[in-house]
């Protein structure tokens, strides 16, 4: 009898993982959660038609095994790679002011089953960039090793 693969099984290695649909694309959303980012840590390259972010990733895998053992809460830097982009959209983002921070709050794809469509990029404060593409194709990889997150503090959304 074989097992689904839990968060405990892969703790102590960078993620490594794809999406070609709106399910897939669900895990990679709730992994990258209140990842924080400069608007010049966003990459665009029409001739390679793929949008590319580095991500300060919070490590919500961890965050009950770091409990437990009385670490800090960790982040690590991630890649971010949405293939097959055709056109790049924002609202509530001036892509100009490259300082910006900006906290991605959550993925979400609307579009045909082929993968064609457009890719919701939703942040905190009401931006949002809109991926279209030809096909739902999305990867998400840990690039450092983690460090303690500066804050020392889990995210929290209660209002």
């Amino acid at each position: 009898m074989t097992q689904d693969v839990g968060f405990n099984d892969a703790l102590d290695r960078p993620l490594n993982l794809g999406a070609q649909d709106a399910e897939d694309l669900q895990v990679i959303s709730s992994l990258t959660q209140d990842a924080v980012l400069t608007v010049d840590d966003l990459k665009w390259s029409r001739a390679e038609r793929q949008v590319v972010f580095l991500l300060k990733r919070f490590r919500w895998e961890d965050v009950e095994l770091a409990k437990q053992q009385g670490r800090d809460p960790e982040r690590v830097q991630s890649l971010l790679v949405i293939q097959n982009a055709t056109r790049l959209a924002s609202q509530g983002i001036d892509r100009k002011q490259a300082d910006v921070v900006l906290s991605l709050m959550s993925l979400e794809f609307s579009g045909a089953e082929d993968g064609v469509g457009d890719l919701i990029l939703t942040f905190s404060g009401d931006g949002a960039l809109k991926v279209q593409v030809d096909g739902l194709d999305v990867a998400l990889r840990d690039v450092t090793r983690p460090y303690v997150a500066p804050s020392k503090q889990v995210p929290n959304h209660d209002a």
